[in-house]
């Protein structure tokens, strides 16, 4: 889609001004999808009506957009004008007399959504205007953010004073003249979250149209393609496959299995997929979202959808694994509904003496001898023609006592299900992601497909830094130079900074962020001496109401109150986060010490699974972040044998050796 495509109408500035308005307002309503109502006719009649007074005298200068499409974001730019050097992005607030906050972060995040993802953006002004129709005279200032990179702070602007501050805006910033049609020739390549890229598919986008695809990329669109594949030959030759999609930190692992779910909702289809979940938060979260998303989206098309109904058709296709899992042991004959069946996160599948427990304990059946990916494998093995399994496998995610880890699949297919194809990632022999010995057993078996674009190796999580689940990974395995080396590459693109003062650190966080960019404190589960700091793990916290809710709600991120951990962010993300360091994991030259809390002491963790558990927990923890992170190690306090400082100083030193900077 090219940059004039994507708007309802688009048009010189001279030609603008010569073409009548209802010329205009016929083109805007033939572009849209759907029915418009005269609330909107007016609205547009409006924008243009101040907008030919505006730039009367700018005819041959460059470029207006109306309705300009923002992809990841689900939303459109009221108008967009290139004027000589800068790029104007307008909001219009129609009989509004006030300036909103709201409505300020809705034009600013429209503003940062160009610079950031619209190549040929990056290098340009970018001055996001707010303008409420019935203010009085007033605008103002103009000013640049403390990320100076060519996005200025919104201006609030009454229409009388428009012309002003666009003259001003040009004075104020220099640069060549823009080029419209080079300009309209920028690829346009979004980073979404996980919950963005979730509402787009479910809403009709393509993952192409939501992913990165430039050349430090593998392609997301690849890797769908390559699962598609697999899933039409398996129907085609009526096999029973299993694939195994590998990926670091934010690699996009989920929205492949979105994409490949969105693509076959229809369960009367015989390529009706499910995606399943056994991260509870993020099934919530997604489900919540995409309901919310499609009540506003029908709203905007004049359409009542109550919420309920919405939330009803999104669980056809987005289910908790255990709940799956239930209905499969209803009838342990009848094959599920699905011949494709998408498991996120698949290597925390509980392992045998995990699911016998459960089985026992829960669902009173005794002697169960099957571990979770052996039994689900099974689930779809009932089908007499075809079926297939998409694991979507991470590295080093394993954050949960039981949880096996992709071994088990492996362990599963070659102990049960002989027949089975195999298509899987050559990077699944990479330590991190614990299949070990157990791959070499599958050389002797038949039917196994190796394909590259089965491992996603690039984190898309954050487009200024790529390379932070790498850093990360130095930082934890005491690899002191690397992780050195590696932060000299961020450090320009992806603020990182360290703090002993959480308050500092919360200062620092509200000042980075703009527009809605989400910002959250994030704490290991195990963190249960911060509560001098006011922060309790035990605290009961709603996920959906921390991820989805806006600036104004208590329970949201934004009140920096309640706190999110591994369990609840694993999966999801933020753009600003605040990591909160407690004792549980202690830097000492010798390795990592690893601690429990229990009582009113610490107990040191001994065994080898507990203690992998928790330096996860905090690979978890410092992989959310898109933008940038504190890191808060709080100072200790030598009268409470709880927090001395000796618990927390050496774990500071260390990140200070690493050369994060100080605040």
């Amino acid at each position: 889609m090219t940059n004039r495509n994507r708007a309802y109408y688009a048009d010189s500035i001279a030609d603008f001004l010569m073409r009548a308005s209802d010329e205009i307002l016929g083109t805007l309503v033939r572009s849209s999808a759907f029915s418009i109502e005269a609330p909107q006719r007016n609205a547009w009649l409006e924008q243009i009506r101040l907008l030919k007074e505006t730039l009367i005298n700018n005819a041959g200068r460059g470029t207006v957009y109306f309705e300009y499409a923002v992809p990841r974001l689900g939303k459109r730019i009221d108008v967009v004008v290139l004027l000589d050097h800068v790029i104007f992005v307008m909001e219009f607030k129609v009989g509004e007399k006030e300036f909103l906050s709201s409505a300020r972060d809705q034009v600013w995040d429209y503003a940062v959504d160009l610079k950031n993802f619209h190549e040929t953006t990056h290098d340009k002004t970018v001055a996001p205007i707010l303008i409420a129709t019935r203010a009085p005279a007033h605008h103002s200032i103009i000013a640049t953010t403390s990320q100076n990179d060519g996005v200025l702070l919104p201006i609030n602007v009454s229409p009388c004073q428009l012309n002003v501050v666009l003259n001003q805006v040009l004075l104020f910033s220099d640069g060549q003249p823009i080029d419209s049609a080079t300009w309209e020739a920028g690829g346009y390549h979004p980073t979404p979250t996980i919950i963005e890229a979730a509402m787009a598919l479910y809403s009709g986008h393509a993952v192409s149209e939501i992913s990165r695809s430039d050349a430090s990329a593998i392609n997301l669109s690849r890797t769908s393609s390559a699962v598609s594949k697999i899933i039409s030959s398996s129907r085609e030759q009526s096999t029973k496959s299993i694939c195994l999609v590998t990926g670091v930190p934010g690699a996009g692992k989920t929205l492949v299995g979105l994409d490949i779910a969105t693509q076959h909702t229809d369960k009367d289809s015989a390529l009706h997929s499910v995606f399943l979940s056994g991260n509870g938060p993020l099934v919530a979260i997604l489900r919540e979202a995409l309901a919310r998303d499609k009540v506003r989206r029908k709203a905007e098309a004049g359409e009542k959808v109550k919420k309920g109904e919405a939330l009803s058709e999104v669980k056809l296709f987005i289910q908790n694994v255990h709940h799956f899992r239930d209905e499969c042991l209803i009838d342990t004959h009848r094959p599920p509904i699905e011949h494709v069946a998408i498991f996120d996160e698949a290597q925390r599948a509980w392992n045998l003496e995990q699911t016998a427990a459960f089985m026992l304990r829960k669902k009173q059946k005794a002697g169960f001898d099957q571990s979770e990916p052996e039994f689900l494998i099974s689930c779809l093995n009932r089908h007499d023609d075809w079926a297939v399994v998409v694991c979507l496998v991470g590295g080093g995610q394993e954050i949960n006592t039981g949880e096996a880890g992709i071994e088990e699949w492996i362990h599963a297919l070659n102990r049960s299900f002989p027949d089975w194809h195999i298509h899987i990632s050559p990077r699944l022999h990479d330590d991190e992601y614990g299949a070990g010995r157990v791959l070499e057993e599958l050389t002797a078996r038949p039917n196994v497909h190796f394909d590259e674009d089965l491992h996603l190796g690039v984190s898309m999580r954050s487009f200024r830094a790529e390379h932070v689940s790498a850093l990360v990974k130095h930082m934890l395995d005491h690899n002191t130079a690397q992780a050195r080396d590696m932060l000299a590459e961020l450090v320009d693109r992806y603020p990182i900074v360290i703090t002993r003062n959480l308050d500092r650190a919360k200062s620092w966080l509200k000042a980075k962020a703009r527009g809605t960019e989400r910002y959250g404190m994030v704490v290991s589960s195990q963190a249960q001496r911060l509560k001098p700091h006011a922060i309790d793990v035990k605290s009961p916290m709603d996920p959906i109401h921390w991820f989805l809710d806006g600036k104004e709600d208590v329970r949201s991120s934004y009140y920096l109150e309640d706190v999110a951990t591994e369990f609840h962010v694993q999966g999801l993300e933020v753009d600003w986060a605040c990591v909160v360091w407690d004792a549980d994991f202690r830097y000492a030259p010798s390795g990592w010490q690893h601690f429990s809390f229990v009582g009113n002491r610490w107990n040191q963790i001994r065994k080898t699974e507990r203690q992998t558990y928790l330096k996860n927990a905090y690979r978890v923890l410092l992989t959310r972040a898109r933008q940038g992170m504190v890191l808060v190690v709080p100072e200790g306090d030598n009268e409470d044998q709880t927090r001395y400082a000796a618990h927390y100083d050496p774990t500071f030193e260390y990140l200070n050796s690493i050369g994060f900077r100080v605040i």
